[in-house]
Formats: structure tokens, C-alpha cells, sequence
């Protein structure tokens, strides 16, 4: 689920921090190695894209990658970390509480429609990620450890839920959670038969009916999500 809605998990200092470019050139160097390893990434996934190839198209030898990177690994979250960058600017400096944040959901399957390349990205390396020994695999696990906490503190939140009714608070969650993670896939193979707003609506809706049918079953008055309009 390609949205800022868990944070990433903490950089720590040493041979898992990027350097520090000092000079405008090498900082917008920095730059493009990582848009470029991103579009390289998510074409090819991290196992198969090389350092050579990302290289190359930065104009550099592979020992200049790795002046500015250190290691294909720390690359490859340097990039997950980029993507993450760009969803948190969407976001704002406040995350939305209870509906508001169910809406917030369904406005980023809007505007994932948007991003081919970074909804690639997610879905080809959240996916290799359950191979072993696999770089990005602490960061998804995080990932969807933060995004889970989220969304059901969002239903209980949105549903009135008593706390005994955690549990399933969270079943609910990991649906949303799935049903977006697989529309993705679906609209990449077939965009043009894929609404990925539309059916996030749709399943927050009838879950919402489902955790709380006094409040959004049929016949309540409390609006559900909805997409924003486009454009």
C-alpha cells in the first residue's frame, strides 16, 4: 500500500547513512542517483537491478555510486525512504484522526492512479521483500506493523469501538490493507479496469456498515469516504 500512513522505520548512523554531499553539485548528484535507482528498482526489482546499470545512467562508475551511497542495500532504502519523503509532504504536518483518516485512504488510491512509478516500486519490492535476507524486509515488516496500528485506531475511532473490540478492529484493518495492496497489482497490469478510489471506497464503506451499522448502516446519517473530486 504505496501511502505514508506508517512512518519509516529510524536511520541509524555509520555504514547505513547516505553521506552528506557539502557542494549544490554533489547534493543534486545525490538526487539523481536515487531517481534513478528508483525508476531502476522498481522496473526490475532490487534483486535483479545492478549497480552497474544505475551507474550508467547516472554517468558515474560504480565506486561513485557507492562514494555517495556505500552499499547497494543502504541505496535501496536511501529510495524507500524518498518515497516515503513524498507521501509525508501529501500528507501535511497533521495525520487525520477516525474518518477523516479512512478518507485520507481513499484520496491516496486517487492519486496513486497518478504515480505509476512509485506504486511499482511498492508493489515489486514489498512483495520481493519476503525473500530471505532481503534488505527492504525490516522496512515493510515495520511498515505494515505502523499501518495496521493506524487504520484500526482509525475504525475504532470512526466506529465508536469499545477497546474489547480491538481484535476485530484490526481483522478489519488488514482487509483494507490487502484490498489495496492488490488493486495496486491489479491497476498496474490493467489500468484502464481498475478504479482503485472507487473500490477503496466501497470496502471501507461496507466495513464501516459492518463494524457500526447505527452509525453507517442503512439509513444513518454519517457520510462515509468518499473520493475527492478530480483534478
Amino acid at each position: 500500500m504505496s501511502n505514508q500512513s506508517a512512518g519509516s522505520p529510524g536511520r541509524t548512523s555509520g555504514a547505513r547513512t547516505p553521506r552528506t554531499p557539502r557542494s549544490p553539485e554533489a547534493r543534486q548528484r545525490q538526487r539523481d542517483i536515487l531517481h534513478i535507482a528508483m525508476d531502476t528498482f522498481a522496473a526490475r526489482g532490487y534483486n535483479n537491478a545492478s549497480l552497474a546499470e544505475i551507474a550508467d545512467r547516472a554517468g558515474l562508475t560504480q565506486a561513485g555510486v557507492l562514494h555517495y551511497f556505500r552499499s547497494k542495500a543502504l541505496l535501496l532504502t536511501s529510495v524507500l525512504e524518498l518515497r516515503d519523503q513524498t507521501d509525508i509532504e501529501q500528507l501535511g504536518p497533521d495525520r487525520p484522526q477516525g474518518l477523516e483518516f479512512l478518507r485520507h485512504l481513499v484520496h491516496t488510491a486517487l492519486r496513486n492512479a497518478e504515480r505509476e512509478g512509485i506504486v511499482r516500486l511498492y508493489a515489486v519490492l514489498s512483495a520481493e521483500s519476503v525473500t530471505d535476507d532481503h534488505p527492504a524486509q525490516e522496512y515493510f515488516r515495520d511498515r505494515y506493523d505502523g499501518l495496521r496500528s493506524f487504520v484500526s485506531d482509525a475504525l475504532r475511532e470512526a466506529c465508536g469501538l469499545p477497546a474489547e473490540d480491538a481484535k476485530k478492529a484490526e481483522n478489519a484493518a488488514n482487509a483494507v490493507i490487502a484490498v489495496m495492496d492488490g488493486l495496486q497489482v491489479q491497476w498496474l497490469l490493467a489500468p484502464a479496469s481498475v478504479d482503485m478510489a472507487a473500490s477503496t471506497d466501497l470496502v471501507v464503506t461496507s466495513l464501516l456498515a459492518a463494524l457500526a451499522p447505527g452509525r453507517f448502516g442503512p439509513g444513518a446519517v454519517t457520510p462515509a469516504p468518499a473520493p475527492p473530486p478530480a483534478g
